[in-house]
C-alpha cells in the first residue's frame, strides 16, 4: 500500500510543479525560478503525509507570488486529513499570518490578495473537508449495513434454535421419559443394561441439545457487558467452591458480549472437567484487541482426553467469536487447559472500512489542479501577483 501512495504523491508533485512553472514563470528567471519549482515539487510530495506543514511551506513559497497550484493541493490535503483542533488552528494562524505579511509588510492590494487566499486556500480546504465527511458518511452507512446483516443472521440462528428445540427436543424428551419408565420395570439383566445405556444416551443427547440451543440463542445476552458482570460471574462460581481469579490490564469498562460469553464458557468448562481446581481469568487490552484467557489445572483423569475436548459449547463459542470478528483457540498441556480468544475492542467489524475508490480520488486531484490552472490563466498572473512590484 505504501508504494502506490508514494507513486501517487510523486505524480501529483510533478503535476503541481509543472502547472506552477508554466503559469507563474513565463519568463523563467534561471536558477531562482528552478529552485522555487523544485521546492514546490518537494512540498507537494510531502502534503499527503504532513498536510499542515506542507500548507505552511506553500504559504511561504506563495508570498512573493506564484505557487497557486501548490496552495490548492496543500489546502485540499489539510481539509481532507486534518481533524484535530490544534492542526486546524495552526493552519488558520499560518494562513492569516502570511496574508498579513502581504497586506501590511509588502503593501499588496487587499482585493487581489484576499481573493487569491479565498480561491486557492479556503475553497480547497472546504472541498477537502466536504469530501472527507462524505467518505466517513459512506463508511458509517456500510458499517450500519454490515451490522444489520449480522443482526439478521443472529435472528435466523434464533429461529433455527427455536425450531430445533420445539421438534427434536420434544422427541428426545419423550425418549428419555420412556427410557426412565423402562428403568424401573423388571427386566432381564441384559435388557436392563441396554435400557440403562439408552436412557443415559437420551439424557446426554438432551443435555447436548440444550447446550447447543443455548449457544444459538446467545442465552439472552444484552448488547454489552461490563467488568462488573465478569466479576459477578466469577463470584457465582466462587460460591460453588471453585477459586476464581480475575486479572485485568487496560480493559475498558464496557465489553463486547462475546468476551462475557468466553469467560462464562471457560468457567463452565473448568467446573465440568476440573471441579474444585483454581481458575484464572485474564483480560488484557493490546492496542485495539482484547485478549481473553481462561486457564485451569487439568486433573489426571482428564489429561488423556484433553486434546479431544471439542464439545458443542466450545464449538458454538468458536463460531460466536469468529462472528464477532475475533479468533478462538483451545490448548492443553500435561498440567493445564487454556481457552484463549482474541476480540476487537471496538464494535464487531468483520470487514475493512470502505474507502473512496482510487479512481475517484485521482479524478478529484486532477480536477482540482486543472481548476486552479484555469483560474490562474483566466485571471492572469498580474492580478494574482497583486501589484507586488509596487
Amino acid at each position: 500500500m505504501a508504494i502506490p501512495r508514494v507513486m501517487r504523491s510523486a505524480s501529483v508533485a510533478v503535476l503541481v510543479a509543472v502547472v506552477d512553472a508554466a503559469v507563474v514563470f513565463p519568463g523563467w528567471d534561471g536558477w531562482p525560478s528552478a529552485a522555487q519549482v523544485v521546492a514546490i515539487a518537494v512540498v507537494a510530495g510531502l502534503a499527503a503525509w504532513l498536510p499542515v506543514v506542507a500548507l505552511l511551506a506553500a504559504l511561504v513559497l506563495a508570498v512573493p507570488g506564484g505557487a497557486n497550484a501548490l496552495l490548492v493541493w496543500t489546502g485540499y490535503q489539510v481539509g481532507r486529513q486534518v481533524v484535530s483542533r490544534s492542526g486546524i488552528v495552526v493552519a488558520a494562524v499560518g494562513s492569516v499570518g502570511c496574508l498579513g505579511v502581504q497586506l501590511f509588510v509588502l503593501s499588496a492590494p487587499p482585493g487581489p490578495v484576499v481573493s487569491r487566499y479565498v480561491i486557492f486556500v479556503a475553497l480547497p480546504v472546504v472541498l477537502g473537508r466536504y469530501l472527507a465527511q462524505q467518505r466517513r458518511l459512506v463508511s458509517a452507512r456500510e458499517a450500519q449495513r454490515r451490522q444489520s446483516r449480522r443482526e439478521q443472521a443472529l435472528h435466523e440462528r434464533l429461529r433455527i434454535a427455536r425450531d430445533v428445540h420445539d421438534s427434536l427436543g420434544h422427541r428426545l424428551s419423550l425418549i428419555s421419559i420412556q427410557a426412565a419408565a423402562l428403568e424401573v420395570t423388571e427386566l432381564p439383566a441384559k435388557q436392563r443394561e441396554a435400557v440403562l445405556e439408552l436412557a443415559a444416551s437420551a439424557r446426554q443427547a438432551l443435555d447436548d441439545l440444550h447446550e447447543l440451543v443455548g449457544t444459538l440463542r446467545d442465552r439472552g445476552m444484552p448488547e454489552s457487558r461490563s467488568l462488573g458482570g465478569i466479576d459477578g460471574l466469577a463470584a457465582e462460581f466462587r460460591a460453588t467452591g471453585a477459586p476464581v481469579t480475575v486479572l485485568r490490564e487496560g480493559v475498558p469498562a464496557a465489553l463486547a458480549p462475546a468476551a462475557y460469553r468466553v469467560v462464562e464458557e471457560g468457567l463452565t468448562n473448568a467446573a465440568k472437567h476440573a471441579p474444585g481446581q483454581p481458575v484464572t481469568v485474564s483480560l488484557r487490552a493490546e492496542g485495539d484487541t482484547l485478549l481473553v484467557t481462561v486457564r485451569n489445572p487439568l486433573p489426571a483423569e482428564h489429561r488423556r482426553n484433553a486434546n479431544g475436548r471439542t464439545g458443542h459449547g466450545l464449538a458454538g463459542l468458536d463460531e460466536r467469536v469468529r462472528l464477532a470478528g475475533g479468533m478462538f483457540h483451545t490448548a492443553s498441556s500435561d498440567q493445564e487447559f487454556r481457552l484463549v480468544a482474541m476480540l476487537p475492542l471496538t464494535d464487531a467489524i468483520e470487514e475493512a472500512e470502505p474507502e473512496v475508490p482510487a479512481s475517484r480520488r485521482r479524478l478529484w486531484v486532477v480536477a482540482l489542479t486543472l481548476t486552479a490552472a484555469a483560474i490562474v490563466i483566466l485571471a492572469g498572473p498580474a492580478s494574482m501577483l497583486g501589484g507586488l512590484g509596487g
